[in-house]
């Protein structure tokens, strides 16, 4: 009897842990990039950026950009692309007319 509870409960805990390691991989990988282009993004259908620093899940350092459609775009590291520097800077400086600041 006590050998049919612990496994019982012993297949339960696996069950919720493997569980709740699988949702939250998929929640830090959804918005990783796993891969770049080199391919120039209009200033024009750019809002906003983040940056992938390669640490943790995202194992590569990347630009994410914004458009005003909702979709996200992966471009090089800022410092290992000129074009992706400049585009930073642009939504930068915007968004500082924007505030006024």
């Amino acid at each position: 009897m006590f050998s049919n509870a612990l496994t019982l409960w012993t297949g339960a805990l696996l069950i919720l842990s493997v569980s709740l390691w699988s949702c939250t991989t998929g929640e830090s990988k959804s918005d990783c990039c796993l891969t770049t282009s080199d391919r120039r993004i209009p200033q024009r259908v750019v809002m906003s950026f983040t940056i992938q620093t390669g640490d943790g899940a995202c194992r590569i350092p990347a630009t994410i950009f914004v458009t005003k459609k909702g979709l996200k775009l992966c471009a090089p590291f800022p410092s290992k692309n000129n074009w992706v520097s400049k585009l930073i800077d642009y939504i930068l400086n915007k968004t500082k007319q924007k505030y006024n600041i």
